[in-house]
């Protein structure tokens, strides 16, 4: 179910998203639960194994500052970042994003993380599921797509899982771990919104 109180057409405002057990909602800066979630998320050892940021965030304070970044993105209709929760008592659970919206291309590029001690719970497969959704039937775009690190098996049966089929290997498509200056090759997967939409699994 989506709120839809505002068009996303007209407005950059972050809708709410709710099924499969989840709630999906802006993330605030000036949370502190935020923050620390945010914090916790980008030093957890898979995370920063699969996944080199524009942004480091090594503090609260870098912390908070990424979620200002990422609060003006979508004021500006470039990016639309979800905060995971649990639907039934608002825990946070990690990230859903729609990145790189282009309406004249009409195609997005999705990510996700997960906090470890939600892992294991299909979080990731309904989160993406719900902002999948939400991106062709209230956004209209025509294209998702989706890129992880050669060898990121888990990561790899989330995103088929999900409907986005592998297209192909991007070589030297993103940064090793931990570095700038060397690169790594990606795994592309693509949905369009003319593809069926898969169902949620019934358990882990």
């Amino acid at each position: 179910m989506t709120d839809t109180r505002e068009s996303p057409s007209t407005s950059c405002a972050t809708p709410v998203l709710e099924g499969h057990g989840l709630r999906l909602r802006a993330w605030d800066p000036e949370s502190a639960d935020d923050v620390e979630a945010w914090l916790r998320g980008h030093l957890d050892p898979e995370f920063r194994r699969w996944n080199t940021p524009l942004r480091t965030v090594a503090d609260t304070a870098g912390a908070r500052a990424a979620l200002e970044g990422r609060k003006a993105d979508a004021a500006a209709g470039h990016a639309l970042p979800f905060c995971v929760t649990d639907a039934a008592d608002g825990t946070i659970l990690g990230q859903v994003a729609v990145n790189m919206i282009d309406r004249v291309l009409s195609f997005a590029r999705v990510g996700y993380w997960v906090l470890p001690e939600a892992r294991g719970r299909h979080v990731a497969t309904g989160a993406l599921l719900l902002a999948a959704r939400w991106t062709f039937t209230e956004v209209g775009l025509h294209r998702l797509e989706l890129g992880h690190a050669l060898g990121h098996e888990a990561s790899c049966r989330i995103a088929e899982r999900c409907g986005f089929r592998h297209e192909g290997t991007l070589r030297g498509a993103m940064w090793e771990e931990g570095r700038r200056d060397a690169f790594r090759d990606v795994h592309l997967h693509a949905r369009l919104a003319t593809d069926p939409e898969p169902e949620f699994p019934e358990s882990p």
